[in-house]
């Protein structure tokens, strides 16, 4: 059975605000409006998880509420994980070995390095393989690696969760928020 792992990174999130600390900052102004960009494309895509894992810091349960809000996916469903704040592959992994056999899509909301770390533990070479799939998108990730803020990486595998290992998945496509609407600077 084929299974797909849907990576969306955290969108845009404001660093000039009263935040205690870095698991309480907001999203800023531009991830407010990347986030219905990106629902609303996994929508017009067919791309519905059966299962969604967020981290519980402010930003990505901003943007996995976000992003379900479009997708018809209740709060209650959200799978709220501490361990994905800060996790690196092999606690990501856990996480996702946690899932129930018969989940067939997976969105993963979190934060890098771990995301862009896992991603490329999946599949291998993620720089090279996002380079290969469209010219747009492959351009969008700069310097500043391949999975930024509101970014989707979209994987699948024939692995069951739980056995989860190095390039075991292809890479599908990378979207960028900024793709998805014509004012993009």
């Amino acid at each position: 059975m084929a299974r797909h792992l849907l990576i969306l990174r955290h969108a845009k999130s404001a660093w000039d605000t009263a935040a205690a600390a870095d698991f309480d900052r907001p999203l800023a102004k531009r991830g407010q409006k990347d986030v219905p960009l990106m629902g609303a494309w996994l929508r017009e895509q067919k791309l519905i998880p059966d299962h969604v894992l967020s981290s519980p810091a402010e930003r990505a349960k901003q943007t996995a509420l976000g992003v379900c809000h479009l997708l018809d996916i209740k709060e209650k469903k959200i799978h709220w994980d501490r361990r994905i704040y800060g996790a690196d592959t092999e606690e990501l992994l856990e996480v996702l070995s946690e899932l129930p056999a018969e989940v067939k899509t997976v969105l993963l909301v979190g934060h890098n390095p771990g995301l862009e770390d896992l991603a490329a533990y999946l599949v291998g070479d993620l720089s090279h393989k996002a380079a290969q799939l469209s010219a747009t998108d492959a351009d969008d990730a700069g310097e500043y690696g391949i999975v930024k803020t509101a970014t989707l990486v979209h994987l699948e595998t024939t692995a069951e969760w739980d056995k989860l290992k190095q390039r075991c998945a292809t890479l599908l496509q990378v979207k960028y928020p900024r793709t998805l609407h014509p004012s993009a600077e």
